[in-house]
């Protein structure tokens, strides 16, 4: 059985070698450039450990786990130039770089091609892998939308934030966790028990972005407050608002519009609310709970434990981005 770095090379190394043609190049250059920008490979290495817990046979999982990372960045394309984003993961986005135009295209050029890649997977598992491949791919879509609705939305409850992100990030963790079930041959109960594991992980992982886009480090490849300064409805900034006064919700809703402010300043004014409501805290006890409630998951596995425990380092590791 490889490792998990060993594993994460065998990933890296495939979607190095995935052929792209080098013409039309404003087409295929976006797509290696976006592959190529690295990041933790965290659904495809999710097909990949799902797969090795029912079956030594994990080469078989490979062009799925890559159909799902392209899938991925296709999704990041957009949603960059749905969030006129100038950034991503440190260096300048596709649709930064290249313009709206090239960003669409080149996108859509990634769903063909990740479904190209699903096609490959062993005839057997197809129909399966492909009815959870469209479902995941359409929940994505709707998570999508549900957060720029949010955009508009004066109120927007815990509970309805919670289902966003669960479509908008869960989902794709949960259909890559099912698919390398299926492809390992997994029974359906133990497909079930996955998908909630990475439904919980999902939930956690995405929380602890938002905690870390206030509370984090830079080295970690985004500036701190940009979700503070362009006014997002956070799982911080949600609860916050349930639990200020309304001197303070003024705060959260009007200082990272004030022109009499600096960045600085509007990022500070708003931290200065969350602490005063120890949202930090609040937010850290959502996040554990969902991550217990993650590894209860992979306890109830039928399964013996050496096979699950990459899965389970893995999942760890994913929570120790502060440090």
């Amino acid at each position: 059985m490889q490792t998990n770095e060993e594993l994460f090379l065998t990933i890296e190394n495939y979607l190095a070698q995935t052929d792209f043609p080098g013409e039309p190049e404003l087409l295929y250059a976006p797509i290696c450039y976006s592959l190529a920008g690295g990041g933790k490979r965290l659904r495809p290495m999710l097909v990949m450990l799902a797969c090795g817990i029912y079956s030594e046979e994990t080469q078989q999982a490979l062009t799925a786990a890559a159909a799902v990372e392209v899938f991925h960045n296709f999704t990041l394309l957009h949603d960059d130039i749905m969030d006129n984003a100038d950034t991503r993961r440190g260096k300048p986005s596709v649709y930064a770089k290249w313009g709206q135009n090239a960003a669409i295209l080149s996108g859509d050029a990634m769903m063909i091609c990740a479904y190209r890649l699903l096609a490959e997977v062993p005839e057997q598992f197809l129909p399966k892998v492909l009815k959870t491949f469209n479902e995941m791919a359409l929940e994505v879509c709707e998570g999508q939308q549900y957060d720029m609705d949010f955009e508009t939305q004066q109120k927007v409850s815990v509970v309805e934030y919670m289902h966003m992100i669960e479509l908008k990030t869960s989902v794709l963790l949960a259909g890559s966790a099912v698919i390398g079930a299926i492809l390992g041959g997994a029974p359906e109960e133990e497909q079930r028990k996955l998908r909630r594991f990475a439904i919980e992980l999902g939930l956690a992982f995405q929380l602890q972005d938002d905690l870390l886009d206030s509370y984090g480090d830079e080295r970690l490849g985004k500036p701190l407050g940009g979700d503070i300064l362009e006014g997002k409805k956070t799982y911080l900034m949600i609860t916050a608002m349930s639990h200020a006064s309304e001197e303070d919700r003024d705060v959260l809703r009007y200082a990272y519009k004030d022109p009499h402010l600096s960045d600085e300043e509007k990022i500070s004014a708003v931290k200065a609310v969350y602490d005063r409501y120890d949202v930090r805290g609040l937010t850290e006890q959502q996040i554990s709970l969902r991550f217990e409630r993650a590894l209860a998951q992979l306890q109830s596995l039928d399964a013996a434990p050496e096979r699950v425990k990459p899965l389970h380092d893995f999942a760890v590791s994913l929570m120790g981005r502060m440090k």
